[in-house]
């Protein structure tokens, strides 16, 4: 073993043993798009509120989520910001012409990650780190519900039965 290997495995075991850990941050990158400072519309969006209402209930209505439907006006359309130039929220827009989701979207998307890791187990029951992915993903799911029965926007009574105990 060189000299170099075993300065490093001795570094990694220095580290755990005085607690530190070897995994990689939490820190995320800079590289990103920074969103408009202002809160008015741009002076060179070309489209009228009533054109981007009409844009978002015809993406809406092909069956487009919301989060979609903001990237698809961003990148296709021009439209930097529906709030600024509408005065409303893509989902207010939608829940006004009927067309809003059920459940919000994360908590869906959380759902079906949830679903897809549970038929995972159920074919691997001795996938010990998925269902540890399981256990974090139904807590989130916990946490979302909670938040959203208190902000009114689910009913009282919808609850999500975990999965991991049927399944340990």
């Amino acid at each position: 073993m060189g000299t170099t290997k075993l300065l490093n495995k001795c570094e990694s075991l220095f580290q755990k043993l005085i607690g530190g850990s070897a995994l990689p941050k939490k820190e995320k990158g800079r590289s990103h798009s920074t969103r408009p400072v202002g809160k008015r519309s741009p002076s060179w969006c070309k489209y009228q509120p009533e054109e981007i209402v009409a844009l978002i209930v015809k993406l809406a209505r092909e069956g487009i989520p919301p989060s979609r439907i903001g990237v698809i006006l961003r990148d296709q359309y021009g439209v930097p910001l529906v709030k600024p130039i509408v005065g409303k929220s893509i989902t207010e827009i939608l829940e006004e012409n009927g067309l809003a989701p059920k459940i919000p979207e994360d908590l869906e998307n959380l759902l079906r990650k949830a679903a897809r890791i549970t038929a995972h187990l159920q074919r691997n029951r001795k996938d010990k780190h998925n269902k540890r992915a399981l256990q974090l993903i139904e807590s989130k799911i916990h946490r979302l519900s909670d938040y959203y029965k208190e902000k009114g926007i689910l009913p009282p009574n919808w609850e999500y039965k975990a999965t991991v105990a049927s399944i340990a």
